[in-house]
């Protein structure tokens, strides 16, 4: 009796594994391409408020693709600092034209009138 479940547990490991490891050309679990990100950031126009909410990146069994997430932090970053640039230069020219309109001619007066207060 021992040796008959000696026996039937060895057969019950071997098929157990074979099943798990898949044994032969049958393959129990086929191969899968790797998830990809599904809504990329546009390449073609800057970034909007819509695309960040849109963005999904895909997710592995350890968390998110490091590559995925590096390259939409990158393009994110890379938009802000050229808003950022873009802003700065923006202001810079509105307090020149403050100071012109400041210390320069009253523009809307005809030469020789007084300006009024």
């Amino acid at each position: 009796m021992f040796v008959f479940l000696v026996i039937t547990m060895v057969v019950v490991v071997a098929a157990v594994t074979l099943a798990v490891v898949g044994g032969g050309d049958s393959a129990a679990l086929p191969e899968t391409a790797p998830e990809q990100l599904v809504d990329p950031l546009p390449e073609d126009r800057p970034v909007g408020r819509a695309d960040v909410e849109a963005l999904r990146l895909p997710v592995t069994v350890r968390g998110y693709r490091m590559a995925d997430v590096d390259d939409a932090l990158g393009r994110l970053g890379a938009e802000l600092a050229e808003r950022d640039a873009r802003i700065a230069e923006l202001e810079s020219a509105l307090a020149g034209a403050e100071a012109t309109a400041v210390a320069g001619p009253d523009l809307f007066t005809k030469p020789g009138e007084e300006p009024t207060p």
